[in-house]
């Protein structure tokens, strides 16, 4: 049964009561919060062991303004309780090591997998921390990259195209002409059609709608650089989405390498560095096909619950409240 986390304000317009006294009367009296445990550090750092498990993610959220924690999660919880298994300030190596090594050796080496993104930060811990672990880097975080190479090529043309508009606005009114921009066959200028396409280079053509698929093609058709690049990251979305085996993946990656190579965009072309450093771990998505997915999903609840509480004023007692839901 899955449960829900309120905010005692959220329980005045139904019982008539005070809000922020409840809540005061329930950090202070009413749940064993002054008594926990881990209360003197919880704002730098909180460890449960005993959830320990198999496989592992480990991701890093923001609480508030900002400040970043590293979170280690099992993901047989499914995000729910006996999910966090450490939660510790910031992203420095050095500390997060500290703190996870504080779990013995003996449990560490039983964890198989752990799936991280490529932050070397990330991978220095689990390298320590977790001696016996296969490596495997979230999809999602190498496809993103791919996405963000695209729409770097895309939002060049864009300010192209407000520049060009620009000057031609300026040039009828030094030429005490009306201005008339050029309509496509969409019913779009070019900068619009460069905004409004956006969203479609996320997709795959299989799901875009009907006046998607007419924007793609006045665009392909106008900006072919656009159409290769998206081509390149479709390729790399193909790859993922097939159940290949490894040693197949291994030769679709290569492929895609030299496409990526030959096409001489200099944004892929450090993806492709990128991806290459961490080629291994990369690969063992293939094994399992293994992602970070319930990390993200464990980051949103914990976003969702702060939003509940409008903010974070107290971090000690809302990592204590979440505590009791996911630990």
């Amino acid at each position: 049964m899955d449960t829900y986390p309120i905010s005692s304000n959220s329980l005045e317009k139904f019982f008539h009561i005070d809000g922020d006294r409840l809540g005061q009367q329930y950090k202070d009296f009413l749940s064993d919060y002054q008594t926990w445990d881990q209360k003197c550090h919880a704002s730098k750092w909180i460890l449960f062991p005993e959830n320990i498990g198999s496989k592992l993610s480990i991701d890093e959220t923001s609480l508030s303004n900002g400040e970043l924690y590293t979170i280690l999660t099992n993901k047989a919880a499914k995000g729910k309780k006996g999910a966090i298994v450490a939660m510790v300030e910031g992203t420095t190596a050095e500390i997060i090591t500290n703190v996870i090594t504080k779990i013995p050796l003996k449990e560490r080496a039983k964890v198989a997998e752990i799936t991280l993104d490529m932050a070397g930060s990330m991978n220095l811990v689990a390298k320590k921390c977790f001696p016996n672990a296969e490596h495997v880097i979230d999809r999602f975080h190498v496809q993103k990259l791919a996405f963000d190479a695209l729409q770097e090529i895309r939002i060049t043309h864009r300010w192209e195209a407000i520049n060009d508009e620009t000057n031609d606005i300026e040039n009828c009114k030094a030429d005490n002409r009306r201005y008339e921009p050029k309509i496509l066959k969409n019913g779009e200028t070019k900068k619009q059609l460069l905004f409004r396409s956006r969203y479609l280079l996320f997709k795959s053509p299989n799901y875009w709608t009907l006046s998607q698929k007419k924007r793609a093609k006045i665009l392909f058709k106008l900006y072919p650089d656009i159409r290769q690049a998206f081509s390149l990251v479709h390729s790399l979305r193909c790859i993922y989405n097939k159940k290949h085996p490894k040693n197949v993946a291994i030769a679709k990656l290569a492929l895609w390498f030299n496409k990526v190579t030959a096409s001489e965009f200099k944004s892929f072309n450090t993806i492709s560095a990128t991806m290459y450093a961490h080629y291994d771990k990369i690969l063992n998505y293939f094994n399992n096909r293994s992602t970070n997915a319930s990390a993200e999903s464990f980051n949103a609840k914990i976003k969702a619950f702060r939003s509940t509480q409008r903010g974070v004023r107290d971090v000690n007692f809302f990592l204590f409240r979440v505590t009791k839901i996911y630990a």
